[in-house]
């Protein structure tokens, strides 16, 4: 199974320092953002992975290469300048992913999710990784009712996608590689009954902003994470 770690953002709020470096490589401890999930993958079996780039994508490239210092293998998926948003850049990828379902990781997020829990073959279209609201998305994306996804309510407890699933390509049958982001197609699926989910409860940040940023590094500092 392979994965794609979406990398392809520009990091606005995480300006000036994204200025001269692409979030995902932001340091935290002793390795970049993106190096945590390639090791944290890795160590859970996984050794094929596709890397999209848009944003001083050429950092990436020189700095992770084909991915042999890290023992997995890296191709990579180019997007034209402003990206390809969410959807559109795994739209784009499919021809490097293969026929069968794949992991898509944010490159963004700092965690300590156990990869190995992750199902090979999703029961829907798409299976996801849900975690508590954080301050910053109070509503949430969702409502989980025991594996089966549902859409947000103002009467139930929500929760968040924290940009780990295991999609296939089904999902994308009917898009083409263009800009769009990949929630309104969750959303549908959701409705359809066509996603599962889990809940996660340990350590989660969306490294949105030089405050979270903080937050990540004090982690691995404290060996919390």
């Amino acid at each position: 199974m392979r994965v794609m770690l979406l990398a392809a953002g520009r990091g606005e709020r995480l300006r000036p320092l994204t200025d001269r470096v692409p979030k995902p490589l932001l340091p935290v401890g002793d390795r970049s953002l993106i190096e945590h999930h390639i090791a944290r993958l890795a160590a859970a079996g996984f050794r094929e992975f596709v890397i999209n780039t848009a944003h001083l994508g050429a950092q990436l490239v020189d700095r992770l290469g084909d991915g042999r210092c890290h023992g997995v293998r890296i191709d990579w998926s180019h997007e034209p300048e402003g990206a390809l948003d969410t959807g559109g850049g795994i739209a784009q990828a499919w021809p490097l992913l293969g026929h069968g379902p794949c992991v898509v990781v944010s490159a963004d997020i700092f965690t300590d999710y156990d990869f190995r829990a992750l199902p090979r073959q999703p029961d829907g279209l798409a299976h996801l990784v849900l975690v508590d609201n954080p301050s910053h998305h109070p509503s949430g994306d969702f409502q989980l009712h025991g594996k089966q996804v549902g859409l947000p309510q103002d009467d139930g407890v929500n929760l968040t996608y924290s940009g780990i699933a295991v999609l296939r390509r089904e999902l994308f049958s009917e898009c083409d590689a263009v800009r769009f982001p990949l929630a309104p197609l969750l959303r549908l699926a959701a409705m359809q009954g066509q996603v599962t989910a889990e809940h996660h409860h340990g350590v989660w940040l969306d490294v949105g902003t030089p405050e979270r940023l903080a937050a990540a590094r004090a982690l691995v500092t404290t060996g919390s994470a």
